[in-house]
């Protein structure tokens, strides 16, 4: 799914205007079958962007933010995955989408714990979606790198932006 209805219904009152949402990110990680000692992240190759990117989305009205990400991913990638640790929490940058919607989110970042499946391009928002070694990732934009960094540090202690 692409853009929840709700959104689309502001959309058409608000146009471009700014919108204030929350977004959750699900940062899922599994041993590598090849290398032992090394973990492996999901990453998704967006057709908007063109970025490599972790995979997430808008939270919906009432919606639990891990029951969220768990939504967006198996919607975008086919893979199922448990929440392990609410790694962070802070407000993007602003951003335009390519149709020229203006965006700011919250985002609450999870690490997930692999538990089924293999990834595709599930749902026509990425272009491919695979599985990277945590030293061998593609080029990443600084929030992807963030995202990515806090959920694979050690610990359950969730990281706030000050």
């Amino acid at each position: 799914m692409a853009t929840p209805d709700y959104i689309l219904e502001l959309r058409a009152k608000v146009g471009h205007d700014p919108l204030w949402l929350m977004s959750a990110t699900a940062v899922v990680v599994r041993p590598s079958a090849a290398r032992a000692g090394v973990r492996e992240v999901l990453l998704a190759h967006r057709s908007d962007f063109l970025t490599w990117a972790t995979v997430g989305g808008i939270i919906d009205p009432g919606e639990q933010p891990a029951i969220a990400a768990a939504r967006e991913l198996l919607e975008e990638t086919g893979v199922v995955a448990e929440p392990e640790t609410l790694a962070w929490v802070h407000v993007q940058d602003p951003a335009v989408y390519p149709n020229g919607d203006h965006v700011q989110f919250l985002d609450l970042t999870f690490r997930f714990r692999w538990v089924s499946g293999e990834p595709y391009p599930a749902d026509g928002e990425n272009l491919e979606a695979r599985w990277f070694d945590e030293d061998r990732l593609p080029p990443l934009s600084d929030e992807m790198t963030g995202r990515v960094g806090h959920a694979l540090a050690a610990g359950e202690v969730t990281r706030f932006e000050a």
